[in-house]
């Protein structure tokens, strides 16, 4: 069953995770707890689930290649950590918790975060049975995807957009970049492991663009819909902070139905995929599962 997959793959991750991050002396066991205190708080984990459906759709091994699909979700977590802070979105709870910089203050919160994402890039440097080659490869990747012409980027372009009103597709570029940047290198990275064919990177690629936009619509979408209990963190915050969204912008009933476009074009992605390869319909029906979690 997709569903079961999912939650062992959601387990599979934590499993990790856990083991990753310890503290090699005392004098350092703050910085470690608070790294340990995000990146252990939950979530989806739907970035390494996918490097791992990917990987495994095409055949391969993915116990094999833990750290390096694993690694990613620490990047994700920095990430979060950082969007949290009082310079950037001021938010006290995530995931029903206390942020990061509300448990161990400002300092501490941002050497924490900065600590995951240097720590990912060793993870993956240190993955000795992936090809050098390759390692390399997705080592720049990853860099790309998470710096200044991606992930950063996209933060930079919120930032200064709350300063101005923006267009849809001007909303898009940031969300593409913000939100989509990491989701992309997460299928990328599977591809690029398992020797993927050329149609299947295309399509996949195209499937998780779609697929981070959709994660941001809905994103947008829970701030306004949804209860403080259901999303596990203040709602009605991107208002207070007069950010731009699909709902600021296209109001609810317009972004529940770019979130539907949206979605639709991600499972037209996948059918692409199978009519090329009739039989991997089952291996395809995990990504079309992902997409239920984007739903409103």
């Amino acid at each position: 069953m997709v569903k079961d997959y999912l939650k062992a793959g959601k387990a599979w991750v934590e499993t990790y995770l856990k083991t990753v991050i310890a503290s090699p002396n005392a004098e350092y066991a703050k910085l470690y707890e608070a790294m340990n205190y995000s990146l252990l708080m939950g979530g989806k984990r739907i970035r390494p689930i996918l490097t791992k459906a990917v990987l495994e759709s095409l055949g391969g091994d993915a116990d094999k290649y833990q750290d390096m699909i694993c690694a990613i979700e620490l990047i994700h977590t920095y990430s979060l950590i950082h969007d949290d802070l009082p310079a950037m979105d001021d938010d006290d709870y995530r995931r029903g918790r206390l942020t990061s910089h509300k448990v161990f203050g400002e300092s501490t919160a941002i050497l924490a975060g900065d600590a995951l994402l240097t720590a990912a890039f060793e993870i993956l440097a240190q993955s000795s049975d992936i090809p050098a080659e390759k390692r390399i490869k997705l080592i720049d990747l990853l860099a790309k995807a998470s710096g200044p012409n991606g992930m950063i980027a996209g933060q930079m372009d919120d930032v200064e957009g709350e300063k101005k009103a923006l267009t849809i597709e001007e909303l898009k570029q940031v969300h593409d970049k913000k939100t989509g940047a990491l989701i992309r290198y997460a299928v990328t990275a599977g591809c690029l492991i398992a020797d993927a064919d050329e149609l299947f990177i295309t399509e996949m690629e195209r499937y998780s663009r779609h697929l981070g936009l959709a994660y941001q619509i809905h994103n947008d979408l829970k701030d306004v819909v949804l209860d403080e209990a259901e999303t596990g963190k203040t709602i009605h915050h991107d208002a207070a902070l007069n950010k731009n969204t699909y709902p600021s912008l296209l109001g609810i009933a317009g972004a529940i139905q770019e979130l539907n476009d949206v979605i639709r074009q991600a499972e037209d992605c996948l059918n692409r995929v199978v009519l090329s390869n009739g039989d991997t319909e089952n291996k395809i029906d995990v990504f079309r599962q992902i997409l239920d979690y984007v739903r409103i």
